[in-house]
């Protein structure tokens, strides 16, 4: 009886409606949405416009994925592989590479010290 009652409260504010749309426009999960990323990143780089993607969306997208790798490198040492074998060119490597280095206001000896360091040592 206390169902009934709230069915007719429901038709009444029209509330069950508004409830159910909301449902039926859920979110993207997580996986389409960096899939949706990384599909716009090759677009953009296809036609030669890498400035479709925003800085301030590459800049949340690089400092998650760096600080998740560093994460799983810190856990599971130096086996996590940063991206697929010839993914991205020694170029584009060493650009990223030097500016994050320069984001954080590190020199060479600090990068020497970290890359000299053997696996296991934190």
């Amino acid at each position: 009886m206390a169902k009934a009652l709230q069915r007719k409260a429901v038709k009444r504010t029209g509330k069950a409606s508004r409830k159910a749309a909301r449902n039926r426009a859920k979110p993207k999960s997580r996986s389409n949405k960096s899939a949706d990323f990384c599909a716009a990143a090759r677009d953009a780089l296809k036609r030669g416009e890498p400035d479709a993607i925003s800085d301030k969306t590459l800049q949340q997208v690089l400092s998650a994925a760096v600080k998740i790798y560093a994460a799983k490198v810190e856990r599971r040492g130096h086996d996590v592989a940063p991206f697929p074998q010839h993914a991205v060119t020694a170029t584009e490597t060493v650009v990223t590479a030097c500016g994050m280095i320069r984001a954080a206001d590190l020199n060479m000896f600090d990068v020497a010290i970290w890359f000299h360091r053997p696996p296991g040592i934190e």
